[in-house]
């Protein structure tokens, strides 16, 4: 079932979902814009985050700006029985900042994903091949983005 905000809550997670203030009081810089005690802004992201309705609330990291201006999406092969082994080992890597199990196809048998910065050309091969050396699996694919056309976070309330 749909959760139901009222307008309030509504204009607390539009402004949230954006980048935060950059004040000393980020929460109460959007309470004052909303027109609520900053303890209300803080309390609804805390009951959304212990409902799990929020996974997480930080900060992004433009990483091509810090440096990690070489990525790679790599798909693998990856047997079901070692999928939460190698979810464990491939998401403590820190060039490592996305990690995903999808479904498979016949003509696309690859099951597992991670987005792998580097920060010199070269970078993230040397990051696969000490993954395929760690787990012993080199069954993988490497797709190179060619341009990038649209890079943004989801808006969830306007």
């Amino acid at each position: 079932m749909a959760i139901q905000f009222t307008e309030t809550e509504e204009k607390i997670l539009a402004l949230a979902g954006k980048d935060l203030p950059d004040t000393e009081q980020p929460f109460k810089t959007i309470a004052d814009e909303v027109g609520v005690d900053e303890q209300d802004v803080i309390d609804l992201l805390a009951d959304l985050k212990e409902r799990k309705i929020i996974r997480r609330f930080g900060a992004t990291l433009r990483h091509q700006k810090a440096g990690y201006g070489h990525n790679a999406m790599v798909a693998w092969r990856v047997p079901q029985e070692r999928s939460d082994e190698i979810g464990e080992i491939f998401s403590a890597r820190p060039e490592i900042s996305h990690c995903y199990i999808r479904r498979t196809y016949p003509e696309w048998t690859y099951n597992f994903y991670t987005m792998i910065h580097g920060e010199r050309p070269g970078h993230t091969d040397e990051v696969v091949a000490e993954l395929e050396e760690v787990t012993g699996i080199d069954d993988n694919c490497t797709l190179r983005s060619l341009k990038e056309l649209k890079k943004t976070s989801m808006v969830y309330f306007k």
